[in-house]
């Protein structure tokens, strides 16, 4: 990733939506080292910020509804959620969630493109975002998982503004030119029930070692360590209790 802090309509901040927060709380500390703490206040719903020293990285909540698949989601920067999610709609996309308030944190919503995949918008106020991008323990990476991409070509651009780093094979997404993620399409090794995702990677300073500690803390290999070619050191994770990740070796994303 290029960017090292949030800009307007790059990716600002990453949350899990977990049913066991506390386990997720010991996988991802072993794992990245996070010191997680819960908001205490009972409006709060239980929203557990994850630290590295003090800058804040990521943040793990309680899954909301019944059924409610544990999963990552990637928050998009925007200085109107409003304005963006009338974007999203007049695209194709559609609105699952707000707009509304986070208290003087911000304004955020939950949308999804016009291939289903899911993502969030965050204005922020008091809280802009992620203290800390593209460093070891932190979101430096965002990948859309899609069979659509004519569609996602033609979506994000138009509500963002992204430029796009042409590729027949890994387009990259990008503000102004500086990269921050990229689309991979899906082929016929997923099955057909996968749904279309935004899949987090997290920097690490050893993806072999990385995933060997995810394995002995519960999790299972999506995608075992395994070099791209031109491109970074990656693995796949899904976490014990469901939610899929990956992570890249820092200093070699796009």
């Amino acid at each position: 990733m290029k960017l090292t802090e949030p800009v307007s309509g790059g990716p600002c901040w990453v949350e899990l939506s977990t049913p066991d927060i506390a386990a997720a709380k010991a996988f991802y500390a072993a794992l990245f080292g996070w010191r997680s703490e819960t908001d205490p206040r009972e409006e709060a719903g239980g929203y557990t910020l994850a630290h590295l020293g003090d800058e804040r990285v990521a943040a793990l909540s309680p899954v909301y509804q019944p059924g409610q698949p544990p999963a990552w989601t990637v928050s998009f920067a925007t200085e109107d959620a409003d304005a963006t999610v009338d974007k999203v709609t007049a695209t194709g996309g559609s609105q699952l969630v707000g707009p509304m308030d986070v208290f003087d944190q911000g304004r955020f919503a939950v949308v999804a493109d016009p291939t289903g995949a899911v993502f969030s918008l965050w204005q922020g106020r008091a809280f802009a975002g992620a203290d800390l991008l593209n460093e070891p323990g932190a979101l430096g990476w965002v990948e859309l998982v899609t069979r659509e991409a004519d569609t996602a070509l033609s979506f994000y651009p138009a509500v963002f503004g992204w430029t796009v780093t042409a590729s027949e094979t890994y387009p990259q997404w990008g503000v102004d030119g500086a990269d921050f993620g990229g689309m991979l399409v899906m082929d016929d090794k997923f099955p057909p029930e996968a749904p279309p995702n935004w899949l987090p990677y997290f920097a690490v300073t050893d993806v072999d070692a990385t995933a060997a500690t995810a394995q002995g803390a519960g999790g299972e290999m999506m995608m075992p360590p395994t070099s791209v070619p031109g491109g970074p050191r990656i693995a796949v994770v899904r976490d014990p209790q469901g939610a899929v990740f990956g992570i890249y070796l820092a200093g070699e994303e796009g």
